[in-house]
């Protein structure tokens, strides 16, 4: 089924992080292909990288890749995360356009074709927008609007709401994309951060083919957690300035009561008022201990300089390509 590329054929690779995907890849693969055969100007290729999968996700990409030599594959020696894992991909992708997609097909393949029209025209992230939430229940819908309004209101860079990883990326994002090297990945922050010219093409997002999300409240927790600490610096200041106002809270109080033990004499009175002030105030160190605790763990991982992720087989991936890890 592969095709020969021609000289003057812009390639496209197909980025696809996987974890636990093999009951839909068969579905994908399909949908992959009848695009390649609609724009057939374009030379494809289909990376998947295999983040750790517990299921048969690798047999089915072995067996994809004996049936289409555009297929290749990156097999991470475990689950290092989606955002681990997109790194791998952009340091195997060899094409002059790499599109990131899910594997569940919630990010439709035909949305493809317009993404390839803007980056004809100049556009080097062509980026979709969710346009509906309908999967998301009430409460998950509002933790999410609340998130990136915070984020927003936390950084000075452009924060883009209701847009994940599924977009068209030129090489030169793609180049600039490799040479951010940390661990502690926010690949969302990233994308607004390295600029270059931008689009967007709104979409509706579809059901899973199948099998369930892995994406818990827990994880999400954790991600928003990741977007804050990785992409602003923010909740440092934030403890700083709450330190400030508690230190010039408890002077004034300390004014009044010194003021009122000159008027009218000290009564011995107020224990609860004392009792809250201590234990507010041992509160917000507390918060403030553990906000830069974030930050130094952070700064604890990227120090060990330790290889953003690991490989254990690669077939049909541009391995020429690859950065040191």
């Amino acid at each position: 089924m592969n095709t020969l590329k021609t000289s003057h054929q812009r390639r496209v690779t197909v980025l696809v992080p996987c974890y636990n995907e093999a009951e839909v890849l068969p579905v994908l693969y399909d949908a992959l292909c009848r695009v390649a055969t609609e724009e057939a100007a374009y030379a494809w290729d289909f990376l998947f990288v295999n983040d750790g999968s517990r299921d048969d996700t690798l047999v089915v990409l072995r067996r994809l890749r004996q049936e289409d030599a555009r297929v290749g594959y990156v097999d991470l020696s475990r689950n290092f995360g989606k955002e681990r894992a997109m790194l791998a991909g952009f340091d195997y992708a060899g094409g002059d356009a790499v599109i990131v997609m899910d594997a569940d097909m919630q990010h439709p393949p035909s949305l493809i074709p317009q993404m390839l029209r803007a980056w004809e025209v100049g556009y080097e992230d062509v980026y979709a927008r969710r346009t509906n939430r309908d999967g998301d229940g009430w409460l998950r819908r509002r933790l999410t609007h609340g998130y990136y309004k915070l984020l927003a209101r936390a950084t000075r860079g452009e924060v883009l709401e209701n847009v994940g990883d599924f977009r068209l990326l030129d090489r030169r994002c793609i180049e600039a994309l490799r040479q951010m090297r940390e661990t502690e990945r926010y690949t969302k922050g990233m994308f607004s951060w390295i600029g270059f010219r931008k689009k967007e093409i709104p979409f509706e997002v579809q059901q899973r083919a199948a099998g369930k999300s892995s994406w818990s409240y827990a994880e999400l927790v954790r991600l928003a957690i990741e977007g804050i600490t990785s992409y602003t610096t923010a909740p440092l200041r934030l403890a700083t300035w709450t330190g400030l106002l508690c230190a010039l809270g408890a002077f004034l109080y300390m004014c009044f009561f010194f003021v009122k033990t000159l008027v009218v004499g000290d009564d011995v009175q107020g224990f609860p008022t004392l009792i809250i002030v201590i234990l507010f105030l041992g509160g917000v160190q507390l918060v403030s201990l553990g906000i830069i605790g974030e930050y130094l763990g952070r700064i604890f991982h990227e120090t060990k300089r330790r290889p953003p992720y690991l490989v254990r087989e690669v077939e049909g991936a541009r391995e020429e390509n690859t950065a040191a890890n």
